[in-house]
């Protein structure tokens, strides 16, 4: 079984490589770091949002480390709870740290207006895994720490209290089975975290998985009504209205809570969530916290909406982190970015699949390839395409605003029905690509 998973590894790998970038762009010179750390000097502010590392002291811990190397280097972090909406505010000025998450939502070709160039695609792209999630004109502007997969973390004991000892491979049989956990077990059969929101925006990265196909939220960039049948995006959003429909979440959405929601999964008082491998962690973290064990929190693939029933997850580079280019620091910055990502071990302690090309697999992973599951890549030769028609559309694919209000017509809080909402974002997504074609 080794030998398999080493296949499936080395196959993702080779679709996670393949060339593409951005479009055009200005860029200064690159940001470099002396070869001799003890030449590297300056104080630093490193902007993150895991608040909760910051909070346990383990980042203070990765900079006591950092600076055995680099003596002369003073790094400060920043840990903003609400990451996305804060940092962009941050943007609007010259001030948002020297090193830094780069926001989601942001377009590719924007990186060089906020971010020192780090090197060339050329080079970085055979030291790194997903150099060309960050690159614009040949020039990469942010690295990943690690990717993840994409699927739902689940606590295995209570769905095998259900009776459940199979992954579900469709949608339907998805739904079955959280009946079952509603039904035999006193916990909430899916949580949605719709209060703290940017869970709900974690179902984009979903794209590809039902259909196993890479090029799946590429092909966005020229469908008219991707909220129908058949494509990605509609069978994701039609689940997660089943869920909510069906109600088999958390009786008031509005009042649920991130942090508390790991230790609602890791005791057994919630069964699954929709959220990337980085998760798996957190929850074991919870669990062992709570004095339950951490082994009993899994991880399964989204169901497939093949005709064979394959199943596949995406596998993509979390956050990128990039230096910013206003920054009076940019060798020390450069110097933490480099020392965090080849260095800190930090990608191998979240369960994480580093993007330090070579590294090996993490462990919790590994039900992946004893089942089976493809792992695939999603191409980005049209993102900066989808971006802009998402953009003129005003729907925002990486914010959770459009499936709260999702969220809120399954529930009853809202006016409507699935129909009628996805033939609304139909509209107003064929009408923003004809805009940005003409």
């Amino acid at each position: 079984m080794r030998r398999e998973w080493m296949a499936v590894t080395a196959a993702s790998m080779i679709l996670l490589t393949a060339c593409s970038s951005g479009g055009g762009g200005t860029s200064s010179s690159a940001a470099t770091v002396n070869s001799d750390p003890a030449k590297v000097s300056g104080s630093i502010t490193v902007l993150t949002n895991r608040t909760d590392q910051l909070n346990k002291g383990v980042l203070d811990k990765y900079a006591t480390e950092f600076n055995k190397t680099y003596p002369n280097v003073k790094v400060r972090f920043e840990g903003m709870t609400d990451y996305e909406g804060e940092v962009k505010i941050r943007m609007s000025t010259e001030n948002y740290g020297d090193v830094l998450p780069i926001p989601s939502d942001l377009s590719i070709t924007q990186l060089p207006n906020f971010f020192a160039p780090l090197g060339d695609a050329g080079d970085l792209s055979k030291q790194y895994n997903w150099t060309d999630y960050g690159t614009v004109g040949g020039k990469v502007y942010g690295i990943a720490n690690y990717g993840t997969v994409t699927g739902f973390v689940y606590n295995k004991a209570l769905w095998q209290q259900a009776g459940i000892t199979e992954w579900p491979r469709t949608p339907l049989e998805f739904i079955e089975d959280l009946k079952a956990v509603k039904s035999k077990t006193q916990a909430i059969p899916y949580y949605t975290n719709y209060h703290d929101g940017w869970p709900l925006k974690q179902w984009t990265d979903a794209i590809g998985s039902p259909s196993c196909n890479e090029s799946a939220k590429d092909a966005m960039a020229s469908t008219a009504t991707p909220w129908t049948s058949g494509n990605d995006i509609h069978t994701i959003d039609s689940l997660l209205y089943s869920v909510v429909h069906e109600k088999l979440t958390e009786p008031d959405p509005t009042t649920t809570n991130w942090e508390n929601s790991k230790t609602l999964l890791g005791t057994g008082q919630a069964a699954t969530m929709y959220l990337g491998s980085w998760s798996i962690a957190q929850m074991q973290d919870a669990a062992k916290a709570a004095g339950k064990n951490p082994d009993d929190i899994g991880y399964m693939p989204f169901p497939s909406a093949t005709a064979e029933g394959k199943l596949c997850t995406v596998l993509q580079p979390d956050y990128k982190y990039g230096i910013n280019k206003h920054s009076k620091n940019q060798e020390a910055a450069r110097a933490w970015l480099d020392w965090f990502i080849n260095k800190s071990g930090s990608a191998q302690a979240e369960q994480g699949i580093s993007s330090v090309k070579g590294s090996p697999m993490p462990t919790a992973l590994k039900p992946f390839a004893d089942k089976g599951v493809t792992m695939i890549g999603q191409k980005q030769e049209k993102s900066a395409a989808v971006k802009k028609i998402d953009k003129a559309a005003e729907i925002d694919l990486d914010a959770p605003d459009y499936r709260q209000k999702l969220v809120d017509i399954a529930r009853g809080a809202g006016a409507g029905d699935q129909n009628g909402y996805f033939a609304d974002l139909n509209k107003k997504w064929s009408e923003a690509q004809k805009t940005v074609a003409g």
